[in-house]
């Protein structure tokens, strides 16, 4: 059921023939990026927290990127604490490992991590532990309808740096 919910509202920009599904799994990001063949922060990872009055929040990221707890606070007026995988199937019709900021089952409010902005595109879940589609940072932000742009990760920034650095010596050998 999920992956169609997410396959419908893919639809309304005609992308739903472009979700990935594969025959092995992508539950995690490094089971992701394995299936797609890319390096694993590229994978955007779809956190589920309550919110206040238990509504749940959720704050894709790139998949190398941590919850720093005091930026998390220091944005949205609270403690970053993680929904139940039950209670995450409950809020977002998606189960843990395939959960996505599409197709959802109740209107949640979205927030999108500036850790991913360093790519051109990122690969997020769509709402199976097999499945994924390659998004811009702009579709990303507009398929989720996400509420703004978020500082609230940490841990990314040096490997950007080494990325970088990659990419440099790259283009120099």
């Amino acid at each position: 059921m999920s992956l169609e919910s997410v396959k419908e509202h893919l639809n309304q920009w005609g992308r739903e023939k472009d979700v990935m599904e594969f025959t092995t799994s992508s539950a995690t990001v490094e089971l992701a990026a394995k299936a797609i063949g890319v390096i694993p922060a590229r994978i955007a990872k779809t956190l589920s927290f309550r919110g206040k009055e238990d509504k749940a929040i959720l704050v894709v990221t790139a998949g190398d990127a941590k919850i720093d707890n005091k930026k998390f606070r220091q944005t949205f007026g609270f403690k970053a604490r993680f929904l139940s995988p039950e209670e995450v199937l409950e809020q977002t019709g998606h189960a843990i490992g395939g959960v996505c900021p599409f197709g959802l089952k109740n209107p949640l409010d979205v927030y999108l991590d500036i850790s991913m902005k360093r790519f051109e595109t990122v690969f997020p879940a769509c709402g199976s532990s097999n499945s994924a589609i390659e998004l811009t940072c702009e579709e990303i932000f507009q398929y989720s309808s996400a509420k703004e742009w978020v500082d609230v990760c940490k841990g990314w920034e040096d490997n950007a740096e080494q990325e970088e650095d990659s990419v440099y010596s790259n283009v120099n050998s």
